[in-house]
């Protein structure tokens, strides 16, 4: 039996082989290298060996210039600070005797204090002295206080030990990078030019990978070089993986960790650095000579970019996956509004160009003095119907068939929207080494650990831990839920407020005498109650969040991620019903408690509000108009301008402390402390899944709402892009492998859509009652609008009023008419239909289109593989494969 080697085994050779000539031009990063075994310390140039030994420059030096130790050499991978107020005399002043002893204490309590943190930072150091990290100290000292700066590399044996550790990925084959855009692959099928896409210098390489091990590092490319082989987010993630286990205090006690001290302002703050300034050079410079942080503002955080790809690989290279998955989501997100935006546009311009077509508004500027309606208020007198001419053509902007046709549109794309994503998503995770990322078992909150009243034994890893009792937490979270319910109740009464403020603006238009304000009472009130509304809902945002927070500490959730779980689950609960409260009013409730002439229905006193002129639909229209794009104006100035405050006064006061050292040059770790701490995703998800409720949730009265929602998104992309590279301290790199909690919202809000919008169709648009008054009436809308009149009550008119008319399906009694119910069993049928054929074809949608693309299952397969023959003890097994022999 003939044995010989695959094409495929040849091409892994020779990949093998040509990396090990060039690995670092394969690798495509270039990083200090480290220096292994003992660990050097120096004191103003002087050897030095001593418990904590560490090495202090003081003043500035331009060999420091640079993420490097004094050295030139040793990799700095991260930073700590801590900040000392120094105590100067003051002259003594006269005071009593207990004014004395009360400062006495005070002053004691602080040293005391301040003598504790320094105790925790020299016995936290000195544990990371033990594990392997080198350091080296750099302050800033001025008349009020210093800074402190210690910074710390990982050198070869810690890394490679914390590699296996963590369950890091290897590079086993080179292969070419995926498209990651699908647009562009289909731009190149058909040979169309692609404005989109643009050349990225330096874009990382694609691998085959599997589980690092130690004992087959020789099997790994690149890694007989020592300096290339760790990516610098790899770094990173090690190190911060050390400072987040290292030991402070007692263990009993859970005093473990980076996040602990940070939270108890034992440091001022922890970080790994900056690739260099962001600022392009003014002179001339190769793209591929650029640092990272110059490539990602070049090619992604200028405003001039809004119409190129991200470039995903390399916001993963430098952020980590976590960051950059959420760039892909958003950038995903905005391409797949373009379709949505185009035929909601579409569907708005029919409209406008039919509006004069539509005859239900054309009997209504016909009518002259017709049909004389009924006073909107106590002391109002009648008014004819054709005063309404142009909010009836209006109107029907918002209310016309096709209209509906767009709202199922949208209850497929939605759906089709988020499967894609699946698919997308699982091609990134597999790109990015996080398939099958699963957090390891996670360490205590440091605020849990710190308030915890008990020590239990963890059953997964047999470590004692802090405990606090089930019981008690559920206890806490019922408590909680209460104080939601409650604060959800008090946005019903500024709902209730602003229905008052509504009908108070009402009533002074038409006191007013003036025609013009009486016929448009209702939107003049409509639009200012909008504006109103809007200032309460991002205020109580404001409040609740900050409340939402503190309630989450309070209910002692033991790890980040049930932390951050509970938190979101609180304030999207609240937001949603922050948000949608006054849509849902306009859209289900406003109008159906009027009444008829002499029994109409009041609230404090007050006529229960109707629909406007032009109808409910219009209405919810203007409401989501300013809502939407109020709040998205709003957002865009805060994230836009708070950043920017916040990193002057940070300078401010680093200006402060550095005084006459301001005319030197700032070193990488002074001009990264002069940024701000980089806040999370978390509002930035919750921003957009918001967006998505607007553009899903009410999409039939307002078909706008993409297009707007895509603006803003080109935008978002490109603000939040500025913020991580220009104005955020270099978060430490996070896995992960999805868009977590946030992917089972989104499916949650497309499914309520298709709910929300069959109602919206059956109850507030006009489209069913049209649509059986044909039925009945031989396919002809003559007459509509004086069938939807009804006359007022014989009793209304004997009591000082005269005849008139009002919208709604009553006999002169005051009794609903026969239509009314067959209109209610049509628009009850049309929402059961509608829900079964759209969730079928959901259904169907679901199951056609692949959560993981077959190309991709091949290359997984691919991967798995070469892992196999990388890691087998008997390599030339799986190096060999069987030929038989021809048979002749």
């Amino acid at each position: 039996m003939l044995q010989s080697e695959s094409f495929e085994t040849q091409e892994d050779r020779n990949v093998l082989t040509f990396v090990e000539r060039d690995a670092a031009r394969i690798l495509m990063d270039t990083y200090g290298s480290v220096q292994n075994g003992g660990y050097r310390s120096t004191v103003h140039g002087a050897e030095r060996d001593d418990d904590l030994a560490i090495n202090i420059t003081n003043g500035y030096n331009p060999d420091c210039r640079g993420n490097y130790f004094k050295d030139g050499t040793t990799k700095i991978d991260f930073v700590l600070i801590w900040e000392m107020k120094k105590t100067t005399p003051k002259k003594p002043k006269v005071q009593c005797k207990y004014q004395e002893m009360g400062k006495e204490e005070t002053d004691r309590t602080k040293t005391n204090l301040l003598g504790r943190h320094e105790k925790l930072r020299n016995k936290f150091m000195k544990n990371l002295q033990n594990v392997g990290l080198l350091m080296e100290k750099d302050e800033t000292v001025s008349e009020r206080k210093s800074i402190h700066y210690m910074k710390l590399s990982a050198p070869w044996d810690v890394l490679v030990y914390y590699a296996e550790e963590l369950c890091m990925r290897a590079p086993l084959q080179a292969q070419p990078n995926p498209c990651l855009n699908s647009s562009e692959e289909m731009l190149r099928k058909f040979n169309i030019p692609n404005i989109l896409s643009e050349h990225v210098a330096n874009r990382p390489v694609d691998y085959y990978t599997c589980a690092f091990r130690k004992s087959k590092l020789d099997k790994f490319l690149g890694s007989d070089d020592h300096e290339t082989y760790f990516t610098n987010t790899q770094r990173h993630r090690i190190v911060y993986e050390i400072l987040a286990t290292a030991v402070y205090g007692k263990r009993k006690r859970a005093e473990i960790g980076i996040d602990r001290l940070l939270n108890e302002r034992v440091f001022a703050s922890a970080f790994p650095l900056h690739e260099g300034p962001f600022e392009l050079p003014e002179y001339d410079v190769p793209a591929a000579d650029l640092n990272p942080r110059q490539i990602l503002y070049m090619n992604w955080a200028r405003w001039s970019k809004w119409c190129k790809y991200q470039p995903l690989d390399h916001i993963r290279e430098y952020f980590g996956e976590k960051i950059a998955i959420y760039f892909a989501w958003l950038g995903f997100y905005t391409a797949w509004l373009l379709p949505a935006a185009l035929v909601g546009t579409f569907v708005f311009i029919s409209g406008l160009m039919s509006m004069n077509t539509n005859k239900s508004a054309e009997q209504i500027c016909n009518t002259s003095t017709q049909y004389p309606m009924c006073p909107l208020c106590e002391s109002c007198g009648t008014w004819n119907i054709s005063e309404i001419c142009s909010m009836a053509k209006l109107g029907y902007l918002f209310d016309h068939p096709g209209t509906v046709f767009f709202s199922i549109f949208m209850s497929f794309w939605a759906v089709t929207f988020l499967e894609y994503w699946k698919r997308k998503n699982a091609t990134l995770a597999h790109h990015w080494d996080c398939m099958n990322f699963e957090e390891e078992e996670e360490r205590p909150r440091p605020e849990f650990a710190a308030m915890a009243p008990a020590m239990e034994q963890n059953p997964i890893t047999g470590i004692k831990e802090p405990h606090f009792p089930e019981k008690d937490r559920m206890s806490r979270i019922i408590t909680g839920s209460m104080v939601i319910i409650i604060m959800l109740f008090v946005v019903m009464i500024f709902l209730v407020t602003v229905i008052i403020y509504r009908g108070i603006v009402s009533m002074m238009m038409y006191h007013t005498g003036n025609a013009i304000l009486m016929t448009q009472a209702g939107n003049i009130a409509n639009i200012s109650g909008s504006m109103v509304n809007l200032i309460l809902i991002m205020l109580m945002g404001q409040i609740y969040t900050s409340l939402a927070e503190k309630l989450t500490r309070w209910e002692m959730h033991r790890t980040q991620t049930q932390f951050e779980d509970a938190f979101t689950f609180k304030v999207f609960v609240f937001q949603f019903v922050n948000f949608y409260s006054s849509p849902f009013y306009v859209a289900f409730i406003k109008g159906r408690f009027v009444g008829y002439p002499g029994h109409y229905g009041k609230l404090f006193g007050m006529r229960n509000e109707d629909c406007g002129p032009g109808g409910c639909l219009i209405e919810l229209a203007q409401q989501l108009f300013i809502i939407m794009v109020g709040k998205q104006i709003i957002s865009n100035v805060q994230e836009f301008v708070i950043p920017k405050l916040k990193a002057w006064w940070q300078k401010r006061k680093l200006a402060i402390v550095r005084g006459s050292q301001i005319c030197q040059e700032p070193k990488h770790w002074e001009d990264d402390y002069e940024l701000i701490a980089s806040e999370g995703l978390f509002d930035e998800y919750l921003e957009m899944v918001l967006q998505f409720g607007f553009i899903t949730i009410f999409v039939a009265a307002f078909p706008l709402a993409p297009l707007f929602a895509m603006l803003n998104n080109w935008v978002e992309i490109r603000l939040d892009a500025q913020k991580f590279v220009c104005e955020y301290r270099r978060p430490v790199a996070e896995r992960a492998q999805n868009i977590g909690v946030w992917f089972n919202i989104l499916d949650g809000l497309a499914q309520l859509s298709v709910i929300i919008n069959a109602f919206l169709i059956a109850f507030t648009s006009e489209f069913l009652p049209r649509l059986l008054y044909q039925y009945e009436n031989s396919g002809s809308l003559d007459g509509y609008v004086n069938f939807t009149l009804a006359s007022s009550p014989y009793n209304y008119v004997s009591s000082n009023y005269t005849m008139c008319r009002y919208k709604a399906f009553r006999d002169p009694a005051g009794n609903l008419t026969l239509f009314y119910w067959k209109l209610l069993a049509v628009r009850l049928g049309f929402i059961i239909a509608f829900e079964h054929v759209v969730f079928l074809i959901l259904r169907l949608i679901d199951w056609m289109v692949l959560d993981i693309p077959e190309s991709l299952q091949v290359k997984i397969k691919r991967e798995r593989y070469l892992a196999k023959q990388a890691l087998a003890d008997n390599q030339d097994v799986y190096l060999s494969e069987i030929v038989y022999p021809e048979v002749p």
